[in-house]
């Protein structure tokens, strides 16, 4: 019997001194950088396929208030865009619309731990977490014709800018984002992690893709100063390339009743910033 008290008496002692050790060490934050992919989800990419993915790249602090909640401070980069060209649907095929833009975003979140999770100790070296934020992005959609780059926006493809449709406005090219991501990471030492995690953005503006509502073939002029088609009228229409134009006035270009939204998939490393405080008991 003295011998069963003396050992529950070695685990408790041990048991405690165990508990002193996880609270000794205080997990501050981490910094952290990820590399992965992007996609974009709009008018161009009404299915949600996921068969262009593009680079995408982020860095990121997150301060941590206890093993479980951090809020995090983060700046994106994404390079999306999509073509009309990889649609199975033919009316898409024959509207033959392309775009690529570079989205830089910048977003405070909330993250939840759902394991406890203290870098250097094996038994909490792992945890699955999910976040939710705001964010605000800058975007600038621009394709190619005739191998030469031009932006879409300031061609008022869509009538915006022109004094026959004076309710049509030239789109910001600065939108919101609300970021929510699901990752996991583990916890190789007490300085390093690896992650990996995906962020899927709910966006403010339908024009990522610089598509969103009707055709407007008579907003501007169709020929320029020497008489030759304009690069507006080549670009706000390019359904003669494949047949045909469709750019008929009043037909519709693109949903407008959908936003745009985008994701991207990280995989990285972070680097832990912790400090020591004396047990409490």
């Amino acid at each position: 019997m003295r011998k069963i008290l003396l050992f529950c008496g070695l685990m408790l002692t041990a048991g405690l001194l165990k508990a002193q050790m996880y609270d000794a060490f205080v997990h501050q934050g981490e910094f952290g950088i990820g590399v992965g992919v992007g996609h974009y989800f709009g008018d161009l990419n009404n299915e949600a396929k996921i068969n262009r993915p593009k680079f995408a790249a982020g860095i990121f602090y997150n301060k941590q208030f206890n093993n479980y909640i951090s809020l995090r401070i983060a700046g994106d980069y994404a390079f999306l865009g999509y073509s009309d060209s990889y649609s199975s649907n033919p009316v898409q095929q024959r509207r033959n619309l392309s775009f690529n833009t570079n989205v830089w975003e910048v977003s405070a979140s909330g993250f939840f731990n759902f394991f406890k999770f203290i870098p250097g100790f094996v038994e909490y070296s792992f945890t699955p977490y999910v976040g939710l934020g705001i964010g605000v992005f800058t975007f600038d959609p621009y394709t190619y014709l005739r191998g030469e780059k031009v932006y879409l926006r300031p061609l008022g493809t869509e009538g915006q800018g022109s004094p026959l449709y004076p309710n049509l406005k030239p789109y910001s090219t600065i939108a919101m984002s609300i970021p929510l991501t699901v990752g996991v990471k583990k916890a190789l030492n007490e300085r390093m992690n690896v992650f990996a995690e995906i962020s899927y953005r709910f966006t403010s503006t339908d024009y990522l893709d610089d598509v969103s509502g009707n055709y407007a073939p008579d907003a501007f002029s169709p020929v320029d100063a020497n008489g030759n088609p304009s690069t507006w009228y080549l670009l706000q229409d390019r359904s003669y390339e494949t047949g045909p134009p469709i750019g008929v006035k009043g037909r519709q270009r693109g949903t407008s009743s959908q936003k745009d939204a985008f994701v991207t998939l990280h995989v990285g490393v972070s680097f832990n910033l912790q400090s020591y405080r004396c047990p409490t008991h």
